[in-house]
């Protein structure tokens, strides 16, 4: 009997779950169309856009950087000791250059703007909640999501396509420098392997891949930070909650990305 009613209960658990799951996924794809829709109709506040533009760039730079770099090194090391086991010393600079641009500089530019400034644009909108300023908003004829949320969507989308260009500057230059001075690489080999297999349309998709990223890492911390409840206690719930959101969903639309890519533009053949 115990062992039914625990059954039951976990039941009716996930059942709850999966339904809170698609009614939020819902909500977000909804507002993430009204903020698409009025970027396009109105008057944007561009000073607003150019304000999250800047905050963006100061939170995530320093860290992308100094995540970009060893993740350079980390690539290098781990595709050279293969490349030495195989023989094909002469094509690390083809994979690491292909790894850093196609995989790489996408996801590490997801993970800082979904933890760094996502996290920080949660907070923002969340604290404004809990202090009536949204509703102090509305109460004023202002749109929220157009004054609010669509300036963050834009800067987000602008740094993630920038910051990407950054990240595959430094995983390229790193793993350039490290596999001459390190690994004992020729630098002709390196970049001649890179020129070869490497296409600017690895570069669209990491571009594409940012844009896409740092538009979802935008919505969902702005969704979060608008529907908080509990005081402070819920705000930080909210800045957890949009950050796992973030990674999971970041992680299932990059394969699919990819899966894409790899159909549309099969991979060259030496």
């Amino acid at each position: 009997m115990a062992q039914s009613g625990f059954g039951s209960f976990a039941a009716r658990w996930k059942g709850n779950r999966f339904d809170q799951s698609l009614v939020t996924f819902g909500s977000i794809a909804l507002m993430s169309i009204d903020a698409i829709r009025k970027l396009f109709t109105g008057k944007f506040p561009v000073n607003e856009a150019i304000s999250q533009a800047w905050f963006t760039v100061k939170v995530s730079l320093l860290p992308t950087l100094l995540v970009a770099i060893p993740f350079g090194v980390i690539v290098s090391v781990q595709v050279g000791s293969v490349a030495a086991q195989v023989g094909a010393q002469s094509m690390q600079g083809a994979s690491n250059g292909v790894a850093v641009i196609q995989q790489g500089a996408p996801i590490v530019v997801a993970l800082l703007l979904a933890g760094a400034a996502g996290s920080a644009i949660c907070a923002d909108l969340g604290s404004r909640k809990i202090r009536d300023e949204i509703d102090a908003i509305e109460v004023m004829g202002l749109d929220p999501i157009r004054r609010l949320v669509g300036p963050r969507i834009v800067a987000m989308v602008v740094v993630g396509m920038l910051l990407c260009g950054v990240v595959i500057f430094a995983g390229v230059v790193t793993g350039y420098a490290f596999n001459v001075a390190v690994q004992n690489g020729t630098p002709g080999s390196y970049v001649s392997s890179l020129a070869a297999f490497a296409s600017p349309n690895d570069l669209i998709l990491a571009v594409f891949k940012s844009a896409i990223f740092g538009f979802m890492a935008a919505v969902i911390a702005c969704y979060k930070g608008l529907n908080v409840s509990g005081g402070p206690k819920g705000v930080a719930g909210a800045v957890n909650a949009s950050v796992v959101i973030t990674f999971v969903l970041l992680f299932g639309v990059n394969m699919v990305l990819t899966q894409v890519y790899v159909t549309v533009f099969p991979p060259r053949v030496a």
